[in-house]
């Protein structure tokens, strides 16, 4: 079989979108750690930009002042969760994005977000076919802080 597979490419609306709209952020790798990248990014989210954060860590810690949840399938229904942010290793990255595809209905996920150097161009074309948007191997911070309609 022969798929010609295209690179997914970041649309900058996109970004200053969920950027720019307050909404709630589930950071997947969020623990209590407060010498992780994860947390940094996270602190910037809740402080710096007003979003909520949920963290999402196999320890389900808490973290930012946020009750922690082991996983997307963990955080209870009634919550709502505008984008899954994506602090994994990118051999793992795939199976957040297949649930958080799995839970978008239910938590109204609407975009996945995978940070920098987390790469996976079949869990992004899978979020996109299942109508996510999708923003890969860049972070916000970083991307708050360029000119791109800032």
């Amino acid at each position: 079989m022969t798929e010609t597979r295209r690179r997914h490419r970041n649309d900058d609306s996109v970004i200053v979108r969920l950027l720019h709209t307050k909404g709630t952020w589930a950071v997947v790798g969020l623990s209590a750690n407060r010498a992780r990248t994860a947390h940094g990014v996270a602190r910037f989210l809740q402080q710096d930009l007003g979003h909520r954060v949920i963290p999402v860590h196999p320890r389900a810690e808490q973290a930012l002042g946020e009750t922690g949840y082991a996983s997307l399938t963990d955080i209870p229904d009634g919550t709502k969760v505008d984008v899954v942010d994506c602090f994994v290793n990118s051999s793992r990255v795939g199976a957040v994005v297949d649930q958080a595809i799995e839970q978008a209905e239910r938590l109204g996920i609407t975009a996945v977000w995978l940070q920098l150097g987390v790469l996976d161009q079949d869990a992004a074309q899978r979020a996109k076919d299942a109508g996510l948007n999708v923003v890969m191997d860049t972070c916000p911070k970083i991307e708050y802080s360029t000119p791109t309609g800032f």
